[in-house]
């Protein structure tokens, strides 16, 4: 068995789905709509097939939480960019672009190379070693 996604809830489908594009190198899919039900979604794909499916909609009401919230369930995403030196770099792009730095980079207790980001949704997000 294998995890074949993960999906979060977004304000703005075309803003999240250039953060994961831009930032991580997630290849976009053609998108779905259903009208009827005020849905639209996109596969954000990473390069291992991890997927991220984005979505909007406009007949339900997802529960806004503070950006960066520690709530129970899922709390962050961890995305792996290959080694130190890129951590650095991902990091310092994002924080010059005026996205929230949380922590890091840093070694954890747990051996990560790591720093977490708050995407556009106020979701955290892990960039690791």
């Amino acid at each position: 068995m294998r995890i074949d996604h993960i999906a979060l809830w977004t304000t703005d489908l075309e803003r999240c789905k250039r953060f994961y594009v831009d930032y991580f190198g997630a290849t976009a899919g053609a998108g779905y709509a259903n009208p009827a039900k005020g849905f639209a979604s996109c596969f954000l794909s990473l390069g291992d097939g991890a997927r991220i499916e984005a979505m909007t909609t406009r007949t339900l009401s997802p529960v806004p939480a503070e950006p960066g919230a520690q709530r129970m369930g899922w709390t962050h995403l961890a995305i792996s960019v290959g080694s130190e030196a890129a951590v650095d770099a991902l990091t310092q792009r994002l924080k010059s672009d005026g996205y929230p730095l949380l922590d890091g980079p840093r070694r954890t207790g747990d051996g990560y190379y790591e720093s977490v980001v708050l995407d556009p949704d106020g979701n955290r997000i892990e960039i690791t070693a």
